[in-house]
């Protein structure tokens, strides 16, 4: 059973950083794509940034230039690393893990943004 276990999240001042972390354990499989997704109170769970095995990133247009996706593909863990944070950047952050065939979710970190 694949386990995927989020860290990082917190409170922190406007303008500040945050790092989160996630690992998938499990599979004796690499996957394929990892990436953070967010949902804000009242609103729909949207993508934050993916990055697949070769590399290759995608991030949503609220975020660029300000968070940062990487992954060590030899532990299958994940980085977001969340700079000059706004006070919509508040949500909880869920990181993704795709296999070939099988999709899994973390708990969730909150993420907290004040202003």
């Amino acid at each position: 059973q694949v386990q995927v276990v989020e860290s990082g999240g917190g409170l922190v001042q406007a303008g500040g950083s945050l790092r989160l972390s996630c690992s998938a354990s499990g599979s004796i499989f690499r996957p394929n794509t990892m990436g953070w997704y967010r949902q804000a109170p009242g609103k729909q769970r949207e993508l934050v940034a993916v990055i697949i095995r070769g590399g290759t990133t995608n991030y949503a247009d609220s975020v660029k230039g300000r968070f940062f996706i990487s992954r060590d593909n030899g532990k299958s863990t994940v980085y977001l690393q969340m700079n000059s944070l706004k006070s919509e950047d508040t949500a909880v952050y869920y990181c993704n893990v795709r296999f070939a065939t099988q999709n899994y979710w973390g708990q969730g970190t909150q993420v907290t943004v004040s202003s």
